[in-house]
């Protein structure tokens, strides 16, 4: 039913019947946001919530319970829920709900002034980052492939990508690796980018 109501708001909608299947489909889909319902088989919906946090992962996510004591509330919460909605509910609200998610996270996307991941802050303008609360300064292209590599936590960022989006395709690939060396021993341990062989890096705590 939720599928049908959102395609036909504009929606593209992707499917998961359980826990395991909806953390798979969020790292391979990697949606706008996110319609959890607590009550589902094998993973529940706060380990799923928990889980996505655990990675880093800034989807925003609407919580739905059949729960709606106080204790519930604050547990979706403090899972990562971004907003939480109690069955039964109106769609209309639920519709409403996702908009005013998606458009906050647009909003945050648009400013890019902060990206953080685990024990790490970017200060975009500031070209500084923060690790455990030690002060790391950083060159321009430094900042450049640090927020690239923040933008999607745990998903492979290629060579290719890399030298696309920061050096606009005027650079040979081995670019990457000299500055995600340098990146390395400045963010210190332990380290955050692995790499992928044959294909790239990755932010991974």
């Amino acid at each position: 039913m939720l599928e049908r109501t959102l395609l036909a708001e504009g929606y593209e909608v992707s499917v998961a019947a359980d826990g395991g299947a909806a953390l798979a489909e969020a790292e391979r889909a990697a949606p706008d946001v996110i319609v959890l319902d607590v009550a589902m088989p094998g993973v529940d919906g706060l380990a799923v919530a928990r889980r996505l946090r655990e990675k880093g992962d800034p989807t925003p996510i609407l919580m739905l319970t059949a729960r709606d004591a106080v204790p519930d509330r604050v547990a979706g919460l403090e899972a990562g829920a971004d907003d939480y909605l109690v069955k039964p509910f109106a769609v209309e609200e639920l519709v409403a709900r996702l908009r005013a998610l998606t458009r906050r996270a647009s909003d945050a996307g648009a400013g890019g002034a902060v990206r953080s991941y685990g024990d790490l802050t970017l200060d975009v303008p500031g070209r500084r980052a923060v690790r455990a609360g030690r002060p790391i300064e950083l060159t321009a292209r430094e900042v450049d492939l640090l927020e690239l590599l923040l933008r999607e936590p745990g998903r492979v960022v290629t060579r290719a990508r890399a030298v696309d989006e920061i050096w606009d395709a005027g650079a040979e690939t081995n670019v990457v690796d000299r500055y995600v060396t340098r990146l390395r021993r400045k963010l210190g341990s332990p380290p955050l980018i692995r790499t992928v062989r044959g294909s790239g890096f990755t932010l991974r705590a």
